[in-house]
């Protein structure tokens, strides 16, 4: 691994275009910084797989970032950071990593009813991450833990905000309306791209939460104490930082969700490539 250094690149991985809700905000806190995100769509969704084919995966991508030159890495996924971040961690200890995990103690500290829902993947779901977090600022108030199969499948298809998540969501929604839930964790990140169907359904009276600003204030933290955050040029018109988006599935298709879910500008900016993990 070659030294890092303020100038080498950010890495960013998920299971798919879910950890797009955490580079958006990424990008636009830190725009000098020069971004590598891997997709591993060929192995999309992360939830239902087991924990040590996610480490295995997890390792081999971060492998490639590094490769790279990373200089830090978002686990911008909640399965794979329940599986593999503290492995991660173990294994490349002079790498920085940030990671996700249910925002359990903004919602508590929000609620007013008492009752917080958190709509998981499975992983997230019975990791023993969750439930400390739920021990520790769950103290009196119930949460409600729900995973709703097939919503990282509809967003990946562009489907977040159909008609079809409306009716997959709606039942659980609707129970946690009866039970009084008054703030929802979006708990995996694609979660915040069916956010408008979530807050239609939910009302106004619900707070949502999506952890992916958190991630992204986060890292800059983890950048500045570290001595790794790039100079921003005087000049205004300083071009920002590129973005490259690599997928062990098909790159045409990962550039038309990018532009779906994230906009033409970064979808016509970025480069696009196949990431060959065999």
């Amino acid at each position: 691994m070659a030294a890092q250094g303020p100038k080498q690149p950010i890495g960013v991985f998920d299971s798919g275009v879910g950890g797009l809700s955490v580079l958006l905000p990424l990008r636009r806190l830190l725009p000098a910084e020069d971004v590598v995100y891997v997709a591993d769509q060929a192995w999309c969704p992360y939830g239902p797989k087991p924990p040590q084919l996610i480490r295995d995966r997890s390792y081999a991508i971060v492998e490639a970032l590094l490769a790279r030159g990373a200089k830090l890495i978002v686990v911008a996924c909640n399965a794979a950071s329940t599986a593999a971040l503290s492995a991660l961690r173990e294994r490349y200890p002079a790498v920085p990593f940030v990671g996700m995990e249910p925002a359990v103690k903004p919602a508590a500290e929000r609620t007013n009813t008492g009752h917080v829902g958190i709509l998981a993947t499975a992983m997230t779901a019975r990791g023993e991450r969750l439930a400390q977090l739920i021990d520790r600022f769950g103290r009196g108030v119930t949460v409600h833990v729900t995973v709703p199969h097939g919503l990282v499948e509809l967003v990946e298809q562009g489907l977040g905000e159909s008609d079809v998540t409306a009716a997959l969501l709606a039942p659980t929604l609707h129970e946690w309306h009866e039970a009084g839930v008054d703030a929802v964790v979006l708990g995996c990140t694609h979660y915040p791209f069916a956010r408008g169907v979530i807050e239609r359904l939910a009302g106004s009276q619900i707070t949502v939460i999506d952890p992916g600003p958190a991630v992204a204030r986060q890292t800059q933290r983890v950048l500045d104490e570290t001595g790794l955050t790039r100079p921003v040029a005087p000049s205004p018109s300083a071009p920002e930082g590129a973005t490259t988006f690599l997928t062990t599935a098909e790159p045409a298709e990962l550039r038309i969700a990018v532009r779906r879910l994230a906009g033409a500008a970064l979808a016509d900016s970025a480069a696009f490539g196949y990431l060959d993990l065999a």
